[in-house]
C-alpha cells in the first residue's frame, strides 16, 4: 500500500519548511501558490512526451530522459540565461559530480507559457521567505524515468543534497508503475519520513541545507508494460549557479 504524504496549506508553507526542512503541497495548493489553474499545469505536461535520452548516466542505464534550462528570477522578472551545462561537485553527487553535463534544452514553447513563469516566480517567493529576497538562480530539469529495461532509478546517486537553497520536486505523471517512494532525512540527524507522491502536480519542497532526499527505483506493475514517472525538478540558489 502506498503511504500518502501529509499536505501543507500554502499559508503554512514557510513555517513547515523552517520547522521540518521540507513540505508537501497537493495540486490545489500548488495552483494557489502559483496563481494558475490545474489545466494550465496539465498543458505543460504534454512536453514530457518529447524528452531525449540522458546521455550521461554513469551506471550505464537507459532509463532516463531529460531536458534542462536555467533562469534568473528577481522580483517579478524571470530571465532565461543562455543554455549552459549542469554541474555539481562530488560532495553533493558522488555518481555524476565533477563533470559538465550538457542536456538538451527545454523547448521554447514550454518556457513561454504563463504557467511556467508562475511556477518559477512562486519558487523564488518561497526561497525568499527562507533566505530573504534576492536574485534566485533557478535550474529546471524535466525528467522521465521509464521501465523499458525492467527498472528505472529516479535518483541513481542515492540519498543526496543538491548544493542549492531550495529544491522543488513536482510529480507530473505516474503511469503503470510500482515503487517510486520518496524519502527525506535530516542531514545531521536520524529522523526521516517516507511517502509516495501520486497526485499529478503535487510538489515536495526541500530546504537543501537541512535535509537529504532520494526516490526508490520503479518497476512496471505488469511485465512488459511501457511505464514511466515524470517529474519537474526546480532548484533555487543564491549568489549564482553552480559551475565547474
Amino acid at each position: 500500500m502506498l503511504l500518502s504524504p501529509a499536505y501543507t496549506y500554502p499559508d503554512q508553507l514557510a513555517t513547515q519548511l523552517r520547522q521540518h526542512g521540507y513540505a508537501v503541497l497537493g495540486p490545489r495548493g500548488v495552483c494557489e501558490l502559483a496563481g494558475c489553474s490545474l489545466a494550465d499545469l496539465q498543458a505543460l505536461g504534454r512536453s514530457w512526451h518529447d524528452l531525449p535520452p540522458d546521455q550521461h548516466l554513469k551506471d550505464g542505464g537507459r532509463y532516463r530522459k531529460r531536458r534542462h534550462a536555467s533562469f534568473v528570477v528577481e522580483g517579478g522578472s524571470v530571465t532565461q540565461v543562455p543554455h549552459r551545462a549542469h554541474w555539481q561537485p562530488v560532495e553533493y553527487n558522488a555518481l555524476h559530480g565533477g563533470m559538465e553535463r550538457w542536456f538538451d534544452a527545454m523547448q521554447p514553447e514550454v518556457v513561454a507559457q504563463p504557467a511556467w513563469r508562475a511556477l518559477l516566480q512562486s519558487l523564488a517567493r518561497v526561497a525568499g521567505d527562507l533566505r530573504g529576497p534576492q536574485p534566485w538562480y533557478v535550474e529546471a530539469h524535466q525528467f522521465r524515468i521509464d521501465t523499458e529495461g525492467g527498472i528505472g532509478r529516479p535518483t541513481p546517486e542515492g540519498a543526496h543534497r543538491d548544493g542549492v537553497d531550495l529544491v522543488a520536486v513536482f510529480l507530473v505523471a505516474r503511469e503503470g508503475i510500482k515503487g517510486g517512494e520518496t524519502r527525506v532525512f535530516q542531514a545531521d540527524g536520524p529522523a526521516g519520513q517516507r511517502f509516495t507522491l501520486t497526485e499529478p502536480w503535487s510538489v515536495l519542497l526541500l530546504d537543501d541545507a537541512r535535509v537529504i532526499h532520494e526516490t526508490t527505483p520503479i518497476q512496471p506493475v505488469e511485465a512488459g508494460g511501457r511505464c514511466h514517472r515524470d517529474t519537474l525538478v526546480l532548484t533555487a540558489r543564491a549568489g549564482g549557479f553552480q559551475d565547474a
